[in-house]
């Protein structure tokens, strides 16, 4: 009877010790099975923008400055000695050829008024009228009424509107790109944007800067004041049908000897590709090599730190 027993509680830990190692080697197999769950869901993508590469001209500018100045300027001038009575013009204002600017009193006139208001013989008005010679803008008022003048004296000064240009001032080692007859653009302190020619070069150089003065004559008709500073973008180089892309897709390293874009190989994997640059502005960046495919996407935000080969999340901005 005793045998039995024991032989029943002997199967009885048997079948626990199974039933343990059963349960072991489940939980072992859930742990396995749960790694590339963990792993697949510690895998880091960076949010991206993304452009292409397009094929077009890309020019290369520089900045001079360039002030406004009127060529041509009539001076007005007193015909007659006497008085000014009458003042038809302000500092500012445009004025047409032969319109009326001072009417002026002569001397004889005024001292034989005395004399008229007793003896009518004595009656003479005196009085000339003095007209603008050529259509502008008044740029200096000299005298005012009532002022006594001598013949000859300076009035006021018409600035011809057409005889404004801009005298561009270039460093003498860069006059081969400002020959006579290039265009160029002309940039406002308001932003605005006006396109000029070279139509002549002055003969001397300033000696302190070592500069030569060249005139852009602006096509427009808006009015621009004198003495306006400005800027003259003038094209140093220009290349045609070539490939350009947006300038944040390029990187480089620390001594800017190597340079490369990320390029989506499909939906999530961007790959390093080296790159020779050529043409660099503001904004966009020549491409020398290699040849891209118009319908490649170039990574243009989001790519700097990336490893030669990146997962990525393309985003739209």
């Amino acid at each position: 009877m005793t045998y039995v027993v024991q032989t029943k509680h002997k199967r009885m830990n048997r079948t626990n010790f199974l039933a343990n190692l059963t349960f072991l080697l489940a939980l072992c197999s859930c742990t396995n099975n749960s790694k590339p769950a963990e792993e697949e869901s510690i895998k880091v993508t960076t949010p991206v923008t993304v452009t292409s590469v397009t094929t077009g001209t890309i020019s290369k500018v520089i900045n001079l400055t360039a002030t406004s100045s009127y060529l041509k300027k009539n001076t007005v001038k007193s015909t007659a000695i006497g008085y000014i009575t009458k003042i038809s013009c302000n500092i500012g204002d445009y004025v047409k050829a032969e319109s009326p600017l001072y009417s002026v009193k002569t001397k004889e006139a005024e001292a034989l008024s005395n004399f008229s208001k007793t003896n009518p013989e004595f009656a003479f008005n005196g009085e000339l009228t003095i007209k603008a010679p050529s259509s502008g803008i008044i740029t200096e008022v000299n005298k005012q009424a009532n002022d006594y003048v001598a013949d000859g004296d300076q009035l006021c000064v018409i600035a011809e509107q057409s005889s404004l240009v801009f005298l561009l001032n270039v460093p003498f080692e860069q006059n081969k790109l400002a020959s006579i007859g290039t265009n160029c653009e002309i940039l406002l302190p308001d932003s605005t944007r006006v396109q000029g020619t070279i139509t002549s070069k002055l003969s001397a150089i300033d000696a302190v800067s070592q500069t030569q003065s060249f005139v852009v004559k602006p096509r427009t008709n808006t009015q621009i004041p004198e003495n306006l500073t400005a800027f003259v973008q003038l094209s140093e180089s220009s290349k045609a049908n070539t490939q350009i892309t947006d300038k944040k897709c390029v990187l480089t390293d620390e001594t800017m000897e190597n340079y490369w874009v990320m390029k989506m190989i499909n939906d999530s994997t961007a790959i390093k590709v080296p790159v020779k640059t050529g043409i660099v502005t503001d904004t966009e960046v020549q491409i020398l090599s290699p040849q891209f495919d118009k319908l490649d996407r170039i990574i243009n935000t989001g790519n700097y730190g990336l490893p030669d080969t990146a997962l990525v999340n393309i985003i739209h901005p």
